[in-house]
């Protein structure tokens, strides 16, 4: 079973859990505004896939900040405390594999990864 990490009422976290569900795929999601992303949980993922690639710069959260407050995240330690305390920050959604992380909704990969 997959865990699926997102804001529930997210239109990319939507399309993925659909496309799980068509694909009959079993996952458990973690909806952040329940159950927030922990620092571990943040480094585990950034091991993976690096502190860049998590944060959502395209979101209105990361827009809300001032340009002094997003210039300050230039690495993984700045990065986590934006993050910790806005966790819709987080490219969303984050699915955890065995030894892998995807992220956002992309079909292709989707299929590549998850489909039997």
């Amino acid at each position: 079973m997959l865990d699926i990490y997102g804001i529930k009422n997210c239109n990319t976290v939507k399309k993925a859990l659909d496309w799980m569900n068509e694909n009959q795929i079993a996952y458990t999601f973690h909806d952040y505004k329940k159950e927030p992303a922990t620092l571990k949980k943040l480094e585990a993922w950034e091991k993976s896939v690096g502190w860049e690639k998590l944060v959502n710069k395209k979101g209105t959260t990361w827009k809300k900040l001032s340009p002094e407050e997003q210039a300050k995240v230039i690495d993984s330690d700045s990065a986590n405390q934006v993050l910790l305390s806005n966790n819709s920050m987080i490219k969303r959604p984050v699915i955890e594999l065995k030894n892998d992380i995807i992220l956002g909704f992309d079909e292709t990969i989707y299929q590549e990864k998850l489909a039997k």
